[in-house]
């Protein structure tokens, strides 16, 4: 639940790791392994996360705000009764909403982000499955959620990731991209 939520939002929301050059340092072997890494996200992270999903900035999501930006992601099946089995979950208060605190703490229960996450981020991205993310796909996933970017923005953050320099960023590159701040645990 609060995993595809996190991934599918990192990727454009941390504009500051478009910046850095990405490692190859997951093989396939090791992304398919039991023993793959799980990681944290950072505090900045998981707000920035949320602040996305909290439109209204009234400092929680509702049920609305959080089917928005599922929907926005391509996830247009995940219907209300869905969302209302999330919100029983991780509204610790009762109060309807999921705030901060809720936020971070789903996060935890969920024991962080494994290599499975990462993978299905990735194919949020990957819209015509061909285990390539092309500089349209970011462009069109990042307007859908509502960001203001150009073509050339996204060029940008392509060429940022592409550590292999083929012009699109691939399973590993995304990886390397999407873990660089996390801890490992």
């Amino acid at each position: 639940m609060s995993s595809f939520s996190f991934l599918d939002l990192q990727y454009n929301l941390s504009k500051k790791k478009f910046l850095r050059k990405p490692t190859r340092m997951f093989s396939r072997d090791r992304q398919s392994s039991s023993l793959a890494p799980v990681y944290m996200p950072t505090t900045e992270e998981l707000k920035q996360v949320f602040n996305k999903f909290d439109s209204n900035r009234d400092g929680k999501i509702s049920p609305e705000e959080y089917q928005a930006i599922v929907k926005a992601l391509g996830k247009r099946n995940l219907v209300r009764k869905e969302v209302q089995k999330i919100f029983e979950v991780a509204d610790l208060d009762g109060d309807g909403f999921i705030d901060f605190h809720e936020f971070v703490e789903m996060q935890k229960k969920e024991g962080g982000v494994k290599t499975m996450d990462l993978h299905r981020a990735f194919q949020a991205f990957d819209r015509d499955n061909d285990g390539k993310i092309t500089v349209e796909e970011v462009y069109e996933l990042l307007r859908r959620l509502g960001e203001r970017c150009t073509m050339q923005d996204c060029q940008k953050m392509v060429r940022a990731v592409d550590a292999n320099g083929d012009g699109v960023i691939d399973s590993d590159e995304f990886i390397t991209m999407m873990t660089r701040t996390m801890i490992t645990y």
